[in-house]
C-alpha cells in the first residue's frame, strides 16, 4: 500500500522525534492513503512555516503487519466512535513529551476542520460525547 506525507520539504526517512506533541494520535509521523489530504497538509505546512514548497513524499507500507503476527503494537479505529473521540482528546490534551499511549501505529479517521469544530463544541460543553460521535458519523 502506498501512503503519503505532505510537508514543505522532501522526506526520505521517517524521524518520529520531529513530530509535535498534542496531535490527534500523539507525537509521531502522520501518513494518509488519500493523496489529496497529503497535498492539503503540504500546502498548510508550507504556509505556516513560510518557507519551502509543498512536497508529497510517498512511502510503501507492508499491510501484512496488520495481521497481528508481529511485535508492532497497533491501534485501529474503524470510524468515529466514542473510543476514537476519547483517544483524540487524550492526545490533544497531552502537553508532555511522554506519549499518552504505547502504540507503534495508530490507524483511524483524522480530525479535519469540521471535526475540530465539533471537538471544540464538546470541550466547551455544548454537546456530549455521544452527540459528538453522532454528528461526525
Amino acid at each position: 500500500m502506498i501512503l503519503y506525507h505532505g510537508s514543505n520539504i522532501e522526506i526520505s526517512q521517517i524521524d518520529i522525534d520531529k513530530g509535535r506533541k498534542g496531535k490527534d494520535f500523539g507525537k509521531g509521523f502522520y501518513l494518509s492513503e488519500d493523496i489529496k489530504q497529503a497535498e492539503k497538509m503540504a500546502s498548510l505546512t508550507t504556509f505556516r512555516q513560510g518557507k519551502g514548497v509543498p512536497v508529497i513524499s510517498k512511502f510503501m507500507f507492508d499491510e501484512s503487519i496488520l495481521n497481528g503476527k508481529s511485535d508492532i503494537k497497533i491501534k485501529q479505529f474503524g470510524g468515529y466512535t466514542i473510543e476514537w473521540a476519547e483517544f483524540i482528546l487524550l492526545n490533544r490534551n497531552n502537553n508532555t513529551n511522554i506519549q499518552a499511549h504505547d502504540y507503534d501505529i495508530v490507524i483511524g479517521p483524522i480530525a479535519d476542520d469540521t471535526v475540530g469544530l465539533q471537538l471544540r463544541r464538546f470541550i466547551q460543553g455544548y454537546i456530549n460525547i455521544s452527540q459528538l460521535v453522532n454528528e461526525l458519523s
